[in-house]
């Protein structure tokens, strides 16, 4: 039985404040919830601070709503923190106040002006967003991440971020052309570099801009020498309230160079002119091996000699976990395995020009220097030559950030000292001080990063659950602040300082109290994202401490070890934000894409499972044990009534909060296979609604959705009866308004019965496949039925055992049977288990006689690889092929080629789960001489039958818009492998998408 658990609520203050910035009319929404609240309290940190609400402003003038409010004297107790994409791995957006998300709505770009090379945007454009805009002209925005794909541009300032390639490129502070940002008050501060008459002007006036503009003239002035003296001279230099570029090379006075990197903490930034740059038109990246990661180290100096665009780097540790995911297939030929030589280190060397020959010539030089030198020992080297090829090379680097969170085990490595910045030329020397460091903490790391800039990402690895390992934390930060200091560098080479701003004052030294200056010119009552980088002058609270912060191991502990163990999938997700993928081209969580709410992610999703994990067991509530002894539905009906009745009079269960969110996904399965982390919503959202359920009374949809497979045989003795009732009005209204349902599928009326006859398709059992002679089973196939492809698209199945017959193979039709995924989807778990054994029990005989089985629909298949593996009491799933698969080994080469070109929208789960499946099709396709090209797309919208219920209608169509709507009339003929995704085409666009089977069976010579 599940506790009603009712959330926390915001303190009295923040709701009155929450209730006046309503009555001023902010037109924005904010969130109290607990939901909301506990999704937004992790970062891609160890931290968690719960928040008292957050708020999602429409434009700047919600913002500055919210900065006039706070200044009121009542309101002065009052702390906001701004954030962007959520993914700062030093809790920066972290606050135990109010959340002000920038990136929900403020995310449009406003401007690009090609000829002058500089764009406009507000806060929350994501910066592969912006650079997709640009890209038609020719034009990117040059500051690198790992994190492109969700990393907001407010939130690139506010860190003054820089990764890859910034000792060409430099930092996000240096194509800050202007900012527009909102000051406590509501005061708009417009920054650009300005001359001295100009200068003269913003500080006379009154106000608080003029303030702060007359506090950094005098910090400029009056502490000249001591800013020359204290800031290093570093590519990353002293981040945030960067006071050695208050005057820049012309001498003009610019406050952005403070507020880039100051972390929300002086104010809002809400818009941005920044400086775009041409795209280099050719990239050669040199992928260099070598022995060991000090090699590498060691080797940098003599490569950076070469003035490379970059040189990257990756240990050992990542690049196993790398050849572990769904990265790998498309990088492993740069990197060939050799069991005699082991690959423990590389440097990913990139060369960039306008044209091939310069690059070209570049390249030679440097392989022959490669060749040549003798002074380190390298393994070889390989080219990724072109703009794509480096791409994917860099794909999987940028995953480096998230596999190291996916190692074995509890003891992971941990963000938190993990972007120091030292003199490139004192890097080998610093990390092998650093990892003695370690070493005398008996613990293990990972590293990558960017050599030729100094930087190198080092995580150690700890339990964060286990007090002992946990306070580690606090005398390795200590230690490597000190060490970096030591080395002339310095702790936060590029993340910012958030958490980890008490060694602000130890860096800053004298120049400290003019750091507290000009806070307290922003910000005289702390208000704006306390505790970080520094407070005002006389301030009551001081800086937030590393050990002094909660962590997510002090809630994680918790939870009882069984039952963290049990739900690995979701407790382990470390926040990295992958699945924030702006792209929506790309298959990564739709949901979240659709709505913009964080909760609907999986990230999200999983931040809420694991708190209410916690909350069951802080309520004695054993889950596995629930979910162990079930009660009969009977027998539970009166209380889940009842229960059902208290949720309608509006008790509070934190329950709810975590269903809506469980409701609201797709169970597409991408999250399993693109997250770095293997987070697996669909998996631990079955478990949650049967849990769900056991208190809560099902819906009547669940029931429809979960018996569809066991009650569609027999409505298809009547087809015509069927299709006539689910199609009237009269019905189709009933199911909408009391069941939830929307334009269910019609039966199709296709006569399979005269493919059986004409094709000598026989019913498959172990007796007739044991008779077959070893040739006659290499030409035969079990063709294993699916409910959506036999009952409502019954032409395909026929199509594809004429294509099977035509290749000259025996077709044996397995007695259908349920396969269970919608009831798994359902979260009828019980169920789902009997039908799998059942299912497979009966499929495992036939494929032990050496038959191959081939199943049609991808995501009905791959539930034998997927779920049935982890089904108890199940000791063997069956091994069932996809078509593609099967057609590899059977499909001979043609020869010629054949006119037309014909484009794949794969499925999501086939696609992400089995990255080689659409390389199979474009391979089978080119074996007949056709030309099939996989198209990038997002999710369709449909999977399964989350499109046909009612409540997902409006956020169904947005997914479908998104992308695959834009993709349809391109040229060449689209193909869709997913039952799923064909019917949704049918519904949104009335066009009718073929299988990929069905042009290999026109084009297949007989």
């Amino acid at each position: 039985m599940i506790a009603q658990l009712p959330p926390r609520v915001p303190a009295a203050d923040y709701s009155e404040f929450l209730d006046a910035l309503r009555a001023k009319g902010f037109r924005g929404q904010f969130s109290a919830d607990y939901a909301t609240r506990t999704v937004l309290a992790t970062d891609n940190s160890i931290y968690q601070r719960l928040p008292q609400a957050a708020v999602f402003p429409l434009d700047a003038d919600d913002v500055a709503q919210v900065a006039a409010l706070m200044a009121e004297p009542r309101f002065r107790q009052i702390k906001l923190t701004p954030r962007g994409g959520g993914t700062g791995t030093n809790g920066q957006s972290l606050t135990d106040g109010i959340v002000v998300d920038l990136s929900r709505h403020m995310n449009n770009i406003l401007e690009i002006n090609v000829e002058e090379r500089w764009v406009r945007v507000q806060a929350g454009v994501v910066k592969d967003q912006l650079n997709a805009a640009l890209k038609p002209h020719g034009l990117f925005f040059a500051p690198e991440l790992s994190t492109s794909n969700r990393a907001t541009v407010g939130g690139m300032i506010n860190t003054d971020a820089s990764g890859q390639g910034s000792c060409t490129y430099g930092k996000t502070r240096d194509h800050v052309l202007e900012l527009h940002s909102v000051l406590l008050g509501g005061e708009r501060l417009h920054s650009l570099p300005i001359d001295d008459q100009a200068l003269a002007q913003a500080c006379a006036g009154p106000g608080r801009v003029a303030e702060v503009y007359r506090m950094a003239r005098q910090i400029q002035e009056t502490q000249a020498e001591l800013i020359e003296s204290t800031f290093p001279k570093l590519n990353r230099c002293l981040t945030g309230y960067d006071l050695a570029h208050l005057r820049d090379e012309q001498g003009r006075f610019n406050l952005n160079s403070v507020l880039c990197g100051a972390e929300g903490s002086l104010g809002y930034v809400v818009e941005a002119k920044l400086n775009v740059l041409p795209i280099p038109k050719y990239s050669v990246l040199v992928n260099v091996r070598y022995s060991s990661f000090m090699d590498a180290l060691r080797d940098a100096n003599a490569l950076l000699a070469h003035k490379p665009l970059s040189i990257e780097t990756v240990d050992s540790k990542v690049l196993m976990l790398a050849m572990k995911d769904i990265v790998w297939h498309s990088v492993a030929e740069y990197f060939p395995a050799d069991p005699d030589r082991p690959t423990l280190g590389i440097n990913l060397v990139e060369f960039s020009g306008d044209t091939r020959a310069e690059v070209s010539a570049r390249v030679q030089a440097f392989v022959e220097h490669l060749q040549g030198d003798t002074g380190i020992e390298r393994l070889g080297h390989t080219l990724a030559e072109g703009g794509e090829a480096v791409t994917r090379v860099y794909t999987m680097r940028k995953r480096s950030v998230g596999l190291l969170g996916n190692v074995e085990g509890e003891v992971r490595p941990q963000p938190f000292v993990e972007d120091t910045a030292v003199p490139p030329d004192r890097l080998a020397d610093y990390i092998a001080e650093f990892r003695a460091l370690l070493d005398s903490y008996g613990l293990a790391y990972g590293m990558f990063g960017h050599v030729d800039a100094g930087v190198l990402h080092v995580r150690p690895a700890l339990d964060m659950k286990d007090p002992a390992q946990a306070a580690l934390v606090k005398p390795i930060s200590d230690a490597v602040a000190a060490l970096t200091l030591r080395y002339g560098g310095l702790l936060w080479g590029e993340h910012g300082k958030g958490l980890r701003s008490e060694y602000v004052p130890e860096y800053f030294g004298e120049l400290y109290p003019s750091l507290q200056a000009l806070k307290g010119a922003f910000d005289p009552h702390n208000q704006l994202n306390p505790g970080k980088i520094c407070t005002p002058p006389n301030s009551p609270e001081g800086l937030l401490k590393v050990n002094e912060v909660d962590l997510r191991g002090d809630y994680d502990r918790q939870i009882d070890e069984r039952v963290w163990q049990s739900f690995g999938s979701a407790v382990h997700c470390n926040g990295n934000g992958a699945c924030y993928n702006f792209d929506p081209n790309d298959a990564m969580c739709p949901s979240w894409k659709a709505t913009r709410e964080r909760q609907h992610s999986p990230k999200g999703r999983a931040s809420l499972i694991r708190e209410w994990l916690r909350l069951q067991g802080a309520a004695s509530i054993d889950v596995l044990e629930a979910a162990r002894k079930k009660t009969s539905w009977l027998k539970g009906l009166p209380a889940r009534l009842r229960n059902n009745q208290s949720r309608e009079r509006g008790e509070a269960d934190f329950s709810h909060e975590v269903y809506d969110a469980m409701a609201g996904c797709l169970a597409c399965k991408s999250c399993a296979g693109q997250c770095p982390i293997k987070v697996n919503v669909p998996e631990f959202r079955s478990r949650f609604l049967e849990l769900y359920h056991g208190r809560y009374q099902r819906p009547m949809r669940d029931y429809l959705i979960g018996s569809l497979e066991f009650t569609i045989p027999y409505m298809a003795y009547a087809p015509g009866l069927y299709n006539a009732v689910m199609g009237s009005k009269w019905v189709s209204g009933l199911l909408a308004q009391h069941v939830g349902m929307l334009d269910s599928p019609l039966i199709s009326r296709f006569n399979l019965q005269a493919t059986l006859a004409r094709c000598n398709v026989k019913p498959a059992s172990v007796a007739a496949l044991r008779k077959l002679t070893p040739a006659q089973r290499e030409r035969s196939i079990v063709l294993v039925q699916d409910a959506f492809t036999r009952y409502f698209e019954t032409p395909l199945l026929a199509s594809f055992i004429e294509l099977a017959y035509q290749l000259g193979h025996r077709v044996f039709l397995a007695p259908y049977s349920a396969n269970g995924k919608p009831l798994h989807v359902q979260g009828f778990l019980g169920a789902f288990a009997k039908a799998a054994i059942r299912n497979a029990s009966q499929l495992k005989a036939l494929d032990e006689c050496g038959v191959p089985l081939v199943g049609l629909d991808p995501a009905m298949t791959l539930v034998y690889r997927q779920e049935y593996q982890k089904v108890p009491g199940l000791n063997a799933a069956p091994n069932v092929a996809l078509p593609q698969e099967w057609l590899m080994d059977v499909l001979p080469e043609q020869s010629g080629s054949v006119e037309g070109t014909f484009r794949l929208m794969a499925h999501c789960t086939e696609k992400t789960n089995v990255p080689a499946s659409t390389r199979q099709w474009e391979q089978v396709f080119a074996r007949l001489g056709l030309k099939l090209s996989t198209e990038a797309t997002g999710c369709c919208g449909m999977s399964g039958t989350y499109g046909h219920e009612a409540r997902n209608q409006e956020t169904s169509k947005t997914i479908f818009e998104q992308s695959w709507a834009t993709k349809l009339d391109k040229d060449g003929e689209a193909l869709a492998t997913g039952y799923s995704c064909r019917s949704q085409v049918k519904r949104m666009a009335d066009r009718q998408l073929r299988h990929p089977l069905e042009v290999v069976l026109q084009y297949a010579k007989r």
